[in-house]
């Protein structure tokens, strides 16, 4: 039985650079799973590598369809923004091991229905400063910035983070992106292990 790694993390802890690189690792054998969202597309980034990006008609045939794993849905400035895992065609964990981002709420959602022995989390942090630097930073590259958006949702990761749901999901495996080749290294060596002890 194959493995999924949740990769998890604030916004701009540097989750993304980390899971782009362990997709590029070649020695480690590692899948995507896409999440879906209704969100927008942003500046740089592909249908297909950050996200599936569908709109809410499509949303509601994956629902009626059963293949919905889990969905959050987010009251953001700009309307609602809904974010879900989906078991498609591409998941194949008999000859597979899989990578994917996702949140507290979502690794829970992922846990439930795929079982603990196959999720494995990673927790990224970093300093709250830094991640704040970070986001603003990627903000003012975007072609219209929303920076509304971007404080809410750095107001809203601390309570999607918070040590009480942390613990309730049980996410225990934190890595310090203070350097990031360190905290890179680190994870790498962890999901080998992982995959060596199947």
């Amino acid at each position: 039985m194959g493995k999924i790694f949740c990769i998890m993390g604030k916004s701009s802890s540097g989750k993304d650079t980390i899971y782009k690189r362990l997709l590029g690792e070649g020695s480690l054998p590692l899948n995507r799973i896409v999440t879906y969202t209704t969100r927008p597309i942003r500046v740089g980034e592909k249908d297909g590598e950050e996200y599936r990006f569908i709109d809410d008609e499509t949303a509601n045939q994956l629902d009626a369809e059963g293949k919905i794993v889990e969905l959050r849905a987010y009251n953001t400035v700009h309307g609602i923004w809904k974010y879900m895992t989906v078991a498609d065609e591409k998941i194949d964990l008999a000859n597979h091991d899989y990578v994917i981002i996702g949140t507290p709420e979502s690794y829970l959602g992922c846990l439930k229905y795929f079982g603990d022995d196959v999720m494995v989390p990673i927790l990224i942090t970093v300093d709250e400063g830094v991640r704040l630097e970070r986001a603003l930073k990627r903000e003012r590259k975007q072609e219209h910035p929303k920076y509304e958006e971007m404080c809410r949702r750095f107001l809203a990761d601390a309570k999607d983070f918070s040590e009480e749901k942390l613990k309730e999901a049980g996410i225990d495996n934190r890595f310090e992106n203070e350097d990031l080749e360190s905290c890179y290294s680190q994870i790498l060596q962890f999901i080998r292990e992982k995959i060596s002890s199947c």
